[in-house]
């Protein structure tokens, strides 16, 4: 089993992804949030940390790209590869209009000719491997079965599926039938992601999805970083896991800040993670009105330190 954090822009940056690593276990693969505007060889959009081999190890990390032209992707995977990074994942999975309208992201599964075409020229252009996230059609979930013969005629690495619609953005739940429909029918390896905040939700998912093996998880595990351990079965005590969330937080928000060069912008990136994180407590909401106003540094400081000495983590979150 092979299980992977799916990439959030402005929280899964390569502090995240680094510190996550000392602290937890059970992912085996990430992703970077995607890049974009690679209009040239050596683009400047690929000199960042996101990116910087000194920063990050290209035989777990994947760099992604949001894009609709075939060029752009070649080059993406080019200089990625001369970077020597071994795999590039295409972003066919965005559900947000301002992105999708533009025919990117989930936007390009309505036009599956236009897919196959930017298929067809990537394939003959680039030699590293290419995987691709998407979800099962932008309007509807009927989408993705005019692809499925393109899926198959190309030799993508994996192919990762958020069983929604990109309309749906992520409200209701994730199709798990749906994806068990057409797993069958996609003959490159598959990674289901959608919907698993706890061991329970595994369990229930992969029951149905006896074929697959690679599960990515995004939500739940912003949640609760302890997830994919649980999932292998890790165990930790109440007092650990406390402690080691709270060692997590404070490194990572004091890492933040030492790359940020101590500019109190880094506070927007901690309240995104909250946002997620605030769930693992049993009075999230509690947690979340201490947080969601900071703007001050030393309040902020303040702040984390009260929520982790007065409010109680839910027992298994």
């Amino acid at each position: 089993m092979i299980l992977s954090l799916a990439p959030f822009q402005g929280i899964t940056d390569s502090v995240y992804r680094n510190l996550f690593k000392e602290y937890f276990s059970g992912i085996d693969k990430f992703y970077t949030p995607f890049f974009t505007g690679i209009h040239k060889d050596n683009s400047r959009s690929l000199r960042g940390e996101e990116i910087d081999i000194k920063l990050n190890d290209v035989n777990t990390l994947t760099p992604q790209i949001l894009g609709n032209d075939a060029d752009e992707i070649i080059r993406f995977a080019n200089q990625c590869q001369a970077m020597g990074y071994k795999e590039i994942n295409l972003n066919m999975g965005c559900p947000f209009p301002r992105v999708a309208n533009k025919t990117r992201g989930c936007g390009l599964m309505a036009e599956p000719q236009r897919v196959k075409e930017i298929f067809e020229k990537v394939f003959n252009n680039i030699e590293i491997k290419f995987s691709l996230k998407c979800r099962l059609g932008y309007y509807k979930d009927t989408e993705i079965d005019e692809l499925i013969d393109t899926f198959n005629a190309y030799p993508f690495s994996e192919i990762i599926i958020h069983p929604r619609i990109g309309k749906q953005l992520y409200s209701g739940s994730a199709n798990v039938e749906r994806f068990a429909e057409i797993a069958p029918l996609i003959k490159r390896p598959l990674v289901y992601n959608g919907d698993i905040f706890s061991v329970d939700d595994f369990k229930r998912i992969s029951e149905k999805l006896p074929s697959v093996s690679m599960f990515m998880l995004g939500r739940g595990l912003l949640t609760n970083p302890f997830l994919a351990d649980e999932i292998k079965g890790v165990a930790f005590d109440y007092e650990e896991r406390k402690k080691r969330l709270h060692h997590f937080v404070v490194s990572l928000y004091l890492e933040r800040l030492r790359h940020a060069g101590g500019s109190p912008k880094i506070i927007g990136c901690m309240k995104e993670l909250w946002s997620y994180l605030m769930n693992s407590f049993e009075e999230p909401q509690n947690v979340w009105r201490k947080v969601k106003k900071i703007n001050d540094l030393s309040l902020y400081e303040e702040t984390v330190e009260i929520i982790f000495r007065e409010e109680k983590l839910v027992h298994n979150a």
